[in-house]
């Protein structure tokens, strides 16, 4: 339904949560390279508790392949440099969030070339510096599948 896409994403655990999450909410993840692991690594299989088999994993060398082989109909960024609320968009099936490496977040560049209506963020408490990697993709799928009605959930 959705299409996580992880920007040169450098935490193994992190990336095998995401899988998990993916397979249970129907969403494709998409890791944009170079990546921080290897996909067979020991920490991903154990995070992503075998649920690989379960979601579509795909990987792109670049953004630009990601965007031409998808096309998604609309590209999220999600920053803690973003000022639009992850709450305010209605989102589409196709819709597509990318997010930055844990350690530096999406480049300035991508983030301009987003545009600022198109970046958004999670709201945290004054002075806190940003959520783990993968409770923002799951605040953020979420969200967009309850806009969804959950479709296709078992509930």
């Amino acid at each position: 339904m959705f299409h996580v896409v992880l920007y040169q994403p450098e935490i193994a655990p992190n990336s095998g949560n995401i899988i998990r999450l993916c397979a249970n909410t129907g969403s494709a993840l998409h890791l944009i390279h170079p990546l921080g692991f290897e996909l067979d690594d020991r920490r991903l299989r154990r995070a992503g508790l075998d649920y690989a088999e379960f979601a579509r994993v795909l990987e792109h060398d670049c953004l630009d392949d990601f965007m031409a082989a998808v096309a998604p109909p609309r590209l999220w960024g999600v920053s803690t440099r973003g000022v639009h609320s992850y709450t305010g968009p209605r989102y589409v099936p196709g819709d597509a969030f990318l997010f930055g490496p844990e350690t530096r977040g999406l480049p300035s560049d991508v983030l301009q070339s987003l545009g600022e209506a198109a970046v958004l963020r999670v709201p945290m408490l004054a002075n806190s510096r940003s959520l783990n990697l993968s409770n923002t993709v799951a605040v953020l799928v979420y969200e967009a599948w309850r806009q969804q009605g959950f479709s296709g959930s078992t509930d």
